[in-house]
């Protein structure tokens, strides 16, 4: 990297503008930047800086995105900028940034803040002009850090030597040292990896000792299965053993367990062989109490048989007469029957006889059935009879229609003649009304085919009115609608400024410690840009654009819809023409009222001629039916007679065969009733005395089969008869009675019931209790030995389950204790780590010895060779070793903390250093060539000698084509180094005088 121009205005001290020519200044390779206290040395160091990553070292950045960096001495309207022409990598570069500048509004009162701008050109070599690259912080930023191949602190570590610091570095502890490092070397990764080890050893200690927890639950079911009588290990989880213990336990328990079956199995076998024991007695107890009650019960049904004999005997008696009498029961059957029949026809000749009259209720049988012939052979002449008697109701029926028929022709002829006198007036009338409802029809097409043109150029003439008016204010929305989306678009492009202006601030709200700027690169952000008042943010400028593109999509719309309307517009006035739309619609009215009048006297046609149609018709029918009544009426005259004349015979031949009754009908039925009440009389008679007659013979033969029986009277041998019911109740009895005797004596005649009343009661109850307890004893036994193989089966699965979990954590224990012991190592906390040195400390050691070496290249001459930089790895008091620094004093052969330097010695100690330093890092970096250095303050501690021999390092510096700016206020530098760069200091602000060596 070589610097080749600075131009300043209004920053830091520096109120007008100012400018350094780096190239002039670096012809000599050595220039010097000198000037009073408080002038802005530094400020232009802070310039290149602010110029490469868009902010400056320390507290120097303030706050407020950087509006501090404003010269307080600069003009009002004097914006803040810096311009920084550099070569990095092969390429020539232009950096131009403005820092966000507070100004009084162009138009009222106050201020605005215009936001932050940065500018990044590349010269081409090709064309010899600058060419724009970005004007993006963020892009610019990276683009940068990336030629560079550091970071801000880098940079300010390697190009602005910061004496001061590296003299602090010398003092500080191993802690403070590693701090340094770190950020110069940025072994955050180193760092990170010892996080991941100790975050890996602590995830897998939470899942050992996890395992181990369920490890120890399955221990603890075990002891609980085994009841108590299992010994856990006095290990917590986590703890070595653990597993192997656990083991070790279930393994007793399990054969404590199978010891405590086997016992179980052989108390059971006895058991049930004492219960099969009691059981066969209690069985045999059973048996002779059985026999023993039922001899007993046999002696006492004896007895109750022979109790009831005198009953037993009583009712065989009765049975043996019941079976006599049943010899007898088809005669009383008979003779009921007979008995019953005779009554039943004697009660009903007595009904026939009391309906007949007094002159033959006490006729025989054959009087009654002669009288029942004569009054049927009556009833048979009067058939003929009731033949007239219904032609006669015809006959009047028949007369009665024609007197109708007469009344009915006559209305039809009174009405045709009274219609047709009428006929001539009512034609004439219809036919004019068809004459006029034709000529209106005519009329009415005529002014049709005039009525549509009419209506359309009418409805064209108010589509035109109505149109003028809608192309007028679609105009007026689509003015309204273009200054919107103008009004918008200025909107949108002024929130987009504004932001723009203030995006620093913006980027810096998600800035935290130790995270890189997305900008610059730093991972430390103490003065990050602050949101000012009114700050615009990514929504309100997205808000504000979607507000923008609404308008123009309604800006087109309008426009869209004014340039239909207006196509419509002429349409319609080349459809209407230029005649008003009051007089076009006056002639279409009048047309349609004309159109209107003709419709509705041409609708009458069609109904004008079907009623003249229906008329003729009508005349026609009155005229036939006219003709016709008069035909009907001359044919009634004959038929009449003729009906007089067959009515008056039949009404004479009537009379005759009445009689006194009121019709031939009346006579009829009663003929027909006399003649049934005497053929019923006569058939009960006869009826009645065959019944007596079998009664009697019924008699006798009953009589007859009692004295047979045995049977004095037929009445004894009825009272003997059982029916059913008794004769099956009595036979129960008899052979309950028989079975019942029969079924004792066959119990008593039984040798071992016999036998076992002759023995001892039997004692159940005792062997009763003696089978309970020998029951119970064995569910004991069997409960037992359950228990005990369920102790076994669970101990079994749970050792099982203990045994998988430990092959299952095994894979895991081992990557534990391997994780553990790196994760020590790279701690610092192992015991194999002898210097108890972290890894980002191991790493940071190794940078530090190659900084000691470079930085002793340069001290030995220096230091006339008297001093050398070594690295230490040994422990400061508590602490860790690694980052020890010592320095060897080749006088006196000892080595001696850099503490103990003098303060000439610790400056240049502390450059040699910072060169070294310089070295190491820009090979870190990637082997950025550093081809501009600045060295500030420190010279003002060394003697003449000293200064000689430093400058003579410095000065060799530019064998390697460097250039080296020393930053001091040292007045005998100024006559050793020519080339100068000077700072004046004034009321209205500092400037820069350029001195070059010629």
């Amino acid at each position: 990297m070589r610097l080749h121009r600075l131009d300043i205005t209004a920053f830091g001290p520096f109120g007008t503008s100012q400018s350094v020519d780096f190239d002039d200044l670096s012809a000599a390779g050595l220039f010097l930047l000198h000037g009073p206290t408080g002038a802005g040395k530094t400020s232009v160091l802070d310039a290149v800086c602010y110029a490469l990553y868009g902010s400056v070292p320390g507290a120097r950045q303030g706050s407020g995105q950087g509006m501090t960096l404003r010269s307080d001495h600069a003009a009002v309207g004097t914006r803040t900028e810096v311009r920084l022409e550099l070569t990095v990598a092969g390429r020539r570069l232009e950096i131009t940034r403005q820092p966000p500048w507070e100004r009084p509004k162009l138009r009222g009162k106050g201020t605005t803040v215009d936001k932050a701008q940065t500018w990044l050109r590349e010269y081409d070599a090709t064309t010899r002009a600058w060419k724009d690259l970005s004007r993006s912080h963020q892009e610019i930023g990276e683009e940068i850090t990336q030629l560079l191949g550091m970071s801000r602190e880098q940079f300010c570590q390697v190009v602005l030597l910061p004496q001061g610091d590296f003299a602090r570095f010398l003092r500080a502890d191993a802690e403070a040292r590693g701090k340094l490092l770190g950020r110069l070397f940025d072994t955050r990764r180193f760092a990170e990896v010892e996080k991941r080890l100790a975050e890996r050893r602590r995830a897998t200690e939470a899942q050992v000792r996890e395992g181990d927890a369920t490890l120890l639950a399955d221990a603890h079911r075990m002891q609980q299965a085994a009841g108590g009588a299992m010994e856990l290990p006095e290990l917590a989880p986590g703890e070595p053993g653990l597993a192997e213990a656990v083991l070790e336990a279930a393994a007793v328990a399990r054969a404590d367990a199978r010891e405590l079956l086997t016992i179980a199995e052989c108390r059971l076998t006895a058991a049930e062989s004492a219960q099969a024991a009691t059981g066969r007695h209690l069985a045999d107890a059973r048996e002779l109490d059985r026999l023993q009650r039922r001899f007993a019960e046999a002696r006492e049904r004896a007895a109750r048989l022979a109790e009831r004999a005198e009953d037993h005997r009583a009712g065989q008696e009765r049975m043996e007469r019941g079976r006599k009498a049943e010899a007898v029961a088809p005669a009383l059957e008979l003779r009921d029957a007979a008995e019953g029949e005779h009554r039943r026809a004697a009660a009903a000749e007595a009904r026939a006889r009391a309906l007949l009259p007094q002159a033959l209720a006490d006729a025989g049988a054959a009087g009654l059935a002669a009288a029942a012939r004569r009054a049927a052979e009556e009833l048979g002449g009067l058939e003929a009879a009731g033949r007239a008697e219904r032609r006669l109701a015809e006959l009047v029926d028949e007369r009665a229609g024609l007197d109708r028929q007469e009344r009915a022709d006559e209305e039809v002829r009174q009405e045709a003649e009274t219609w047709l006198a009428d006929w001539e007036a009512t034609r004439t009338a219809l036919q004019s009304r068809v004459d006029t409802a034709q000529e209106a029809a005519t009329r009415a097409e005529q002014l049709a085919v005039q009525r549509d043109p009419a209506q359309r150029r009418l409805a064209a003439a108010r589509q035109r009115d109505r149109l003028t008016d809608d192309t007028e204010a679609a105009r007026q929305r689509a003015l309204t609608a273009a200054e919107d989306a103008v009004e918008a678009r200025a909107h949108w492009l002024d929130l987009k400024e504004q932001r723009l202006q203030g995006i620093a601030a913006e980027l810096a709200a998600n800035l935290t410690d130790g995270t890189p700027c997305a900008v610059c690169g730093a991972t430390e952000h103490p003065a990050p840009a602050r949101k000012s008042a009114g700050h615009v943010d990514r929504d309100a400028e997205e808000r504000a654009l979607t507000a923008h593109q609404t308008a123009e999509e309604r800006r087109a719309q309008a426009e869209r819809h004014l340039g239909t309307v207006r196509e419509a517009l002429a349409a319609a006035t080349a459809e209407a023409g230029e005649a008003p739309t009051a007089q076009l619609a006056e002639e279409a009215e009048e047309l349609e009222g004309a159109y209107t009048r003709a419709r509705t006297a041409a609708s009458g046609l069609h109904a004008a001629q079907e009623e003249l149609r229906r008329a003729e018709g009508e005349r026609e029918q009155r005229v036939a039916a006219q003709q016709q009544a008069a035909v009907r009426s001359a044919s009634r005259v004959a038929t009449r007679d003729r009906l007089e004349r067959e009515q008056a015979a039949l009404e004479e031949e009537l009379t005759r065969a009445r009689g006194a009754a009121e019709s031939v009908a009346a006579r009829a039925a009663q003929l027909e009733r006399r003649a049934a009440l005497l053929t019923e009389a006569a058939d009960t008679a006869r009826a009645a005395a065959d019944t007596a007659q079998r009664l009697k013979d019924a008699d006798a033969r009953l009589a007859d089969a009692a004295f047979r029986a045995g049977f004095d009277t037929p009445a004894d041998a009825a009272a003997a008869l059982l029916d059913d019911t008794a004769h099956r109740e009595l036979q129960r009895r008899l052979d309950a009675w028989q079975s019942e005797d029969a079924a004792v004596r066959a119990v008593l005649a039984e040798a071992d019931t016999a036998d076992a009343a002759r023995r001892p009661p039997a004692d159940l109850a005792a062997a009763q209790g003696a089978a309970a307890d020998a029951d119970r004893r064995l569910r004991e036994a069997s409960s037992a030995r359950d228990a005990a193989d369920r102790c076994r089966a669970e101990l079994d699965r749970l050792s099982a389950q203990a045994a998988a979990s430990v092959r299952r954590l095994a894979p895991l224990r081992e990557e534990h204790t391997r994780v553990a012991r790196l994760a020590s190592l790279a701690a610092g906390t192992s015991a194999d780590n002898e210097h108890r040195m972290r890894l980002e400390s191991y790493v940071l050691a190794a940078r530090l010895e190659q900084v000691a070496a470079a930085a002793t290249a340069r001290l030995l001459r220096m230091s006339s060779g008297r001093y050398t930089l070594v690295h230490s790895d040994d422990r400061s008091g508590r602490g860790r070793s690694g980052l020890g620094l010592h320095v060897v004093d080749a006088w006196t052969g000892r080595e001696r903390d850099t503490a103990t330097l003098s303060g000439g010695e610790t400056f240049f100690a502390s450059l040699a250093l910072a060169l070294g330093l310089a070295d190491v890092v820009t090979d870190e970096a990637g082997g950025v060539r550093l081809d501009t250095l600045f060295i500030d303050e420190g010279f003002g501690s060394l003697d003449d000698q000293t200064l000689d021999e430093v400058l003579d390092v410095l000065d060799a510096l530019r064998e390697r084509d460097r250039s080296v700016g020393i930053v001091s206020h040292v007045a005998d530098l100024r006559r050793r180094i020519h080339a100068q760069l000077e700072v004046v200091k004034g009321r209205s602000g500092s400037v820069l005088r350029q001195r070059c060596a010629g």
